[in-house]
């Protein structure tokens, strides 16, 4: 490697907390350890499968007609080949766990022809190099939407996956190549190219090669880009770009898009210290969580809307998609929830967690990932959604345009290779580290591996979590002093703690338990965090959860489907007492053994057909409730068991 291409040892300069890299940390079984099994025989292979086929839109085969191996088009959205990044990114960082010799040689073929692709300049986008080819003049950036930059953002993001999972420069060499280009691209940005940020992954992945190459162009080209927003003149909040980002404070228009920016504006900070980027992240975070965040972690509630909504000067209104809404405005069953903008929201997360050090942001990361993230995929790993709602009916009111039910391919295919991408590297969100401390922030069974004073720390997980709340920390050290630091969950009332089975004082929800001794091989620290069942409510202010309550245990968000109904009960009819009680039963057989909550509910029945159950209004029903039994299913897991109706949100009686 170049001397200008040192690798960072640190990086984070300005942040509390470093992330772990790839190898340091394994899953090892339990809940986590049969996703990532999923993932290697399932996932990763399936997808490989989809993105070499010929038959629908193209991902390898745009490559080889780019490079005229094959006759043909472009087929396909013009994202396409991030999306084939994004399975790239996956496929590498599962060979740096399973280092299996046929995912190598897969990954090495097809690097391969993304560098025979690749321009002399660095330039690489098939649509429109296929387009040239075949004698049109469509320029490079000349159509924002062509999603250029985001393309290029991805590629450079797979490079230094797979740098690091392999130790070979093929893929980085070709993102540095990328980047570089770039670079000359939007060497001085001007008003006519501002709107090439669009989707900006690009922030994220020109950090993380700064961060591995130790070239400081790239984080300067990050900020330059990041700044290059401000030159967009009739911008729209669709894009995030009607008002300067610095001057920013809520969280708005399409979700992707908006968690991508804020996720790469902390990046930046984390190298920078530039204040003024990191000072609207506070206030927009704070909008989003207490203000447009789903119960499942979900965000971006509309299919279509406008921003600002309602505002005087009507001018300023245009349209959005996929969007968040307005404070308050969470819909169930027409809830957008693209799952691309629950991992969006979960990068954001946990860099804001990596910059603060604080607890809350670790949080929101393992519930947007219980919860939205894996509702995203099947069990099995094959279909997925694009879209999230919280409530399903056999007979919706309205045209909405993405499946209702997980689909094995769609035409949009930007969400699948996202989750596959996400999950395969669940591991490294598992621990961090600073100067004296060991962050445990995901509970699973795992090891993690580091150094810290100079001294080697290995440390070992067993638990059932999150079906079950105990966890296990065995610690191989020699003597040394250092804080050993575990996430207590919001929820977690009534946590306690043990060190070789001596009580420690109550931790405090919400924070990191702090543990400072001097530890020895052998040490057991033992985390109690008790699940008992708990029925929510929602803001006065959200409407269509007013007089309902959900259902939660541990990190898990609860739903009701119609196949635990009995037949001819609808879910619309169910009720929940607010004194119901739930007890916990795992089964292997059903849903993969996720723990199943059983109970009692009460069903309103169905009348002969009158007219007047189709009335928009009717007069309140005086017929009595009906007990029924009942079990609600983690909503991760719902629609794994034929199609039918479900509902995460359920009236409540006293």
């Amino acid at each position: 490697m170049k001397d200008s291409e040192r690798p960072n040892s640190t990086g984070y300069s300005f942040a509390r907390v470093r992330p772990i890299a790839p190898a340091q940390s394994r899953f090892t079984g339990g809940f986590f350890g049969d996703l990532v099994i999923t993932c290697r025989d399932s996932m990763v292979p399936v997808m490989g499968t989809l993105m070499a086929d010929t038959e629908r839109p193209r991902y390898v085969g745009n490559f080889e007609v780019a490079i005229g191996a094959v006759e043909g088009r472009h087929r396909g959205p013009r994202w396409n080949d991030g999306d084939f990044y994004k399975w790239l990114e996956a496929a590498a960082a599962m060979y740096g766990i399973t280092r299996d010799p046929r995912l190598a040689a897969q990954l090495d073929k097809l690097i391969a022809l993304i560098g025979q692709t690749q321009e002399p300049d660095g330039y690489i986008h098939t649509d429109v190099q296929i387009a040239q080819r075949a004698g049109d003049a469509k320029p490079r950036f000349g159509n924002p939407m062509d999603f250029e930059m985001y393309n290029h953002g991805h590629l450079i993001t797979a490079g230094c996956v797979h740098f690091a999972a392999t130790g070979k420069r093929t893929l980085l060499d070709i993102a540095i190549k990328a980047a570089d280009f770039l670079d000359r691209e939007f060497a001085d940005p001007q008003p006519a190219q501002a709107r090439h940020g669009i989707c900006p992954a690009h922030l994220m992945a020109l950090t993380d090669l700064y961060r591995v190459t130790g070239t400081t162009k790239y984080l300067d080209l990050a900020m330059r880009l990041l700044n290059m927003r401000d030159l967009v003149t009739q911008g729209d909040d669709d894009n995030q770009d009607r008002i300067p980002f610095r001057e920013q404070t809520t969280a708005h228009g399409h979700a992707v898009r908006a968690t991508y920016l804020y996720a790469g504006a902390a990046d930046v900070y984390a190298e920078t210290g530039d204040e003024s980027v990191f000072a609207p992240l506070q206030p927009i975070w704070q909008d989003l969580v207490e203000k447009k965040l789903y119960i499942t972690g979900g965000c971006g509630a509309l299919f279509d809307g406008a921003s600002p909504d309602g505002a005087i000067d009507q001018t300023r209104i245009t349209r959005v998609h996929q969007a968040f809404g307005r404070a308050y405005q969470l819909p169930h069953s027409t809830a957008h929830n693209e799952t691309c903008a629950a991992i969006g929201n979960m990068f954001f997360a946990w860099r804001m967690f990596l910059i603060t050090g604080e607890c809350k942001y670790v949080d929101l990361v393992e519930h947007t990932f219980y919860n939205s993230v894996l509702a995203g995929v099947s069990l099995d790993g094959t279909s997925f959604f694009y879209t999230n709602t919280l409530r399903q009916l056999n007979d919706m009111p309205c045209e909405l345009r993405w499946p209702r039910h997980r689909e094995a391919f769609m035409t949009c295919f930007c969400c699948p290779p996202n989750v596959v991408r996400t999950v395969a590297r669940l591991n490294e969100y598992a621990y961090a580290q600073s100067d004296d401390a060991i962050y445990v922030t995901l509970f699973g069974c795992s090891t993690f591996e580091t150094t810290l004073n100079g001294e080697i720390v290995r440390i070992s997980q067993s638990t059932r979590y999150p079906w079950e709340g105990k966890i296990q920390i065995l610690i191989d050290q020699n003597r040394a002093e250092w804080d050993l630091r575990l996430r207590i969950p919001a929820w977690a009332r009534g946590a306690t703690l043990k060190v070789n089975n001596q009580p420690l004082p109550d931790p405090s929800v919400g924070e990191f338990a702090s543990i400072r001794r001097n530890w020895r091989a052998g040490d057991c620290v033992e985390l109690d965090l008790p699940m008992p069942t708990r029925l929510l409510e929602a803001h006065d202010l959200v409407e269509e959860t007013r007089g309902q309550v959900a259902v939660m245990r541990g990190p898990i968000v609860y739903c009701l489907e119609s196949a635990d109904l009995p037949q001819g009960t609808a879910v619309m009819r169910v009720y929940l007492s607010r004194q119901s009680q739930f007890t916990t039963h795992c089964d292997p057989s059903i849903l993969k053994g996720a723990a199943v909550l059983r109970g009692k509910a009460f069903a309103r029945p169905i009348t002969p057909a009158t007219g007047a159950e189709n009335a928009l209004y009717r007069r309140v029903s005086a017929e009595p409730l009906a007990d029924i039994d009942v079990a609600l299913v983690p909503y991760f897991a719902w629609d794994n068991r034929g199609q039918g109706e479900m509902t995460v949100w359920l009236p409540s009686i006293d």
